[in-house]
């Protein structure tokens, strides 16, 4: 599985069909995925990242729907960082990347370790309170014209920031991803479009198949 940048896919898909011939069968599943069958029978699935609707030629639609901005809300999360962000498109919209300390492992033992284990676990606490509050007082103003949610991160850590009762309509967002990312930084928060955007596209080429 790879993935195709939206303004890059008609490319992409030409050199497809010169490596493996003119396209004999192009049709839609009712999930809305384009498979494309080759002269040579090798076999490409595309599909989009947000809802489309596709037309008489498949392709063309598919290529127009993905380059059109679609406004997407980001949530990254790891151990003492996060970042937050909206997007039209790959254009970003308002963001907010902060950190808390949490402590690192320690070899002690004993009661030391327990003391030691109970206060990182209540500085993780403190991470995934203060991300709902930065993910509250960013994200949630843009829910009502955001159209999916995209996640990175520890996955554990999202998934209880989430479940802050605040976020229920932040949550309830058709979701994407998840992203891989790193430490949730600026830098990283601004790559994550070419990851959400992309039509995610399977190919089975004839030396594939057993």
């Amino acid at each position: 599985m790879l993935g195709v940048a939206p303004e890059r896919l008609a490319r992409w898909l030409d050199g497809v069909a010169q490596r493996h011939g003119e396209f004999t069968d192009v049709h839609v599943d009712d999930g809305g995925a384009v498979h494309v069958r080759c002269a040579d029978s090798t076999a490409v699935v595309l599909t989009a990242p947000y809802g489309w609707t596709p037309g008489p030629a498949p392709l063309t639609t598919l290529g127009a729907a993905v380059k059109a901005p679609h406004r997407t809300a980001v949530l990254l999360v790891r151990r003492g960082r996060w970042a937050v962000g909206v997007f039209d498109g790959p254009q970003l919209v308002v963001s907010k990347v902060d950190a808390r300390q949490v402590q690192g492992r320690t070899a002690a033992g004993g009661w030391s370790q327990q003391r030691f284990a109970r206060r990182r676990g209540n500085q993780t606490d403190a991470v995934v309170t203060h991300a709902a509050d930065t993910a509250a007082r960013v994200l949630l103003p843009h829910v009502a014209g955001t159209e999916a949610l995209a996640t990175g991160g520890d996955r554990g850590l999202v998934a209880e920031v989430l479940a802050d009762p605040r976020l229920r309509a932040l949550d309830a967002l058709p979701r994407l991803g998840p992203l891989d990312v790193g430490e949730p930084t600026k830098a990283v928060l601004l790559e994550t479009p070419a990851q959400f955007r992309a039509v995610r596209v399977h190919i089975v080429e004839p030396g594939d198949r057993g």
